[in-house]
């Protein structure tokens, strides 16, 4: 009798066989509605195939942060700083107390000597860094402009007349015949290195003197012997070479050429 009972089937009329099928499709239903309200967003109106669109899923995947890494040079453009700004951030560590063999600020003899090679030079020793110095004065950011405003500022509270770099983009001012000496010619015509005839010395300016000024100007421009063209400053005038001619005929007691340099 037991063997007869077990195997009997439980589902017995119709309506136990719907409950039975309800219990496994109405499960079922709700399931692969859940996963369609998921993926779709629960929205209801609209095209519905949005929803599964490459763009539309990832913008909704994508995290809530995220890190972006600017490009070298990129973003907002730096401004420049003036000379006494990054003379007080960078410079004044050393260059205000001589720390290290620094000149000091103000210090006329300490800074002679380097005025003497002109800004050119300088500019180079800043840029690559020398001694206790680190390149670019350790601010690596700072530009050239920036680092040559910063040497003739200090240069200039130091007993030198240098002129100051012209503001990036702007239009350069005419340089008068001592800036362009004291920036140029002076590392060679100020102590009479290789044969370059010394400023002041009217027996070694004399010959030159009688050429005329257009004629030893030509010559200054093309360059000569030891002298590069434009005295190494390929940014220089016509007019700025002549200025400085005139200005080192003045100093060689050439009368002419003194009131030619003070127009």
């Amino acid at each position: 009798m037991g063997g007869e009972k077990s195997g009997q089937s439980l589902i017995r009329t119709p309506k136990q066989f719907i409950l039975v099928a309800l219990g496994f499709v109405v499960p079922a239903f709700l399931i692969a509605l859940g996963a369609y309200l998921l993926v779709s967003g629960g929205g209801t109106g609209g095209d519905d195939s949005s929803a599964l669109d490459a763009s539309a899923v990832a913008a909704r995947i994508k995290p809530v942060a995220e890190v972006a890494i600017a490009e070298a040079g990129g973003g907002e453009t730096k401004t420049a700083q003036s000379a006494e700004q990054v003379v007080q951030q960078y410079c004044v560590a050393c260059h205000a107390t001589g720390a290290a063999g620094a000149p000091k600020i103000g210090d006329s003899g300490a800074w002679a000597k380097r005025i003497g090679t002109g800004l050119d030079q300088m500019l180079k020793i800043a840029i690559a860094g020398k001694g206790a110095m680190p390149a670019r004065g350790g601010a690596a950011n700072l530009s050239d402009d920036e680092l040559s405003g910063a040497i003739v500022y200090m240069a200039n509270q130091s007993g030198g007349k240098l002129k100051a770099p012209a503001a990036p983009g702007g239009p350069q001012a005419e340089r008068s015949g001592e800036q362009v000496v004291q920036a140029a010619c002076i590392r060679c015509h100020g102590t009479g290195v290789s044969g370059a005839p010394r400023i002041g010395d009217r027996t070694a300016w004399s010959q030159r003197i009688s050429q005329g000024v257009d004629a030893v100007t030509k010559s200054a421009i093309r360059g000569h012997g030891n002298m590069p063209a434009r005295g190494g400053l390929a940014d220089l005038t016509d007019q700025e070479v002549t200025r400085a001619i005139l200005y080192m005929f003045s100093r060689a007691g050439a009368d002419e050429a003194a009131a030619a340099a003070s127009k």
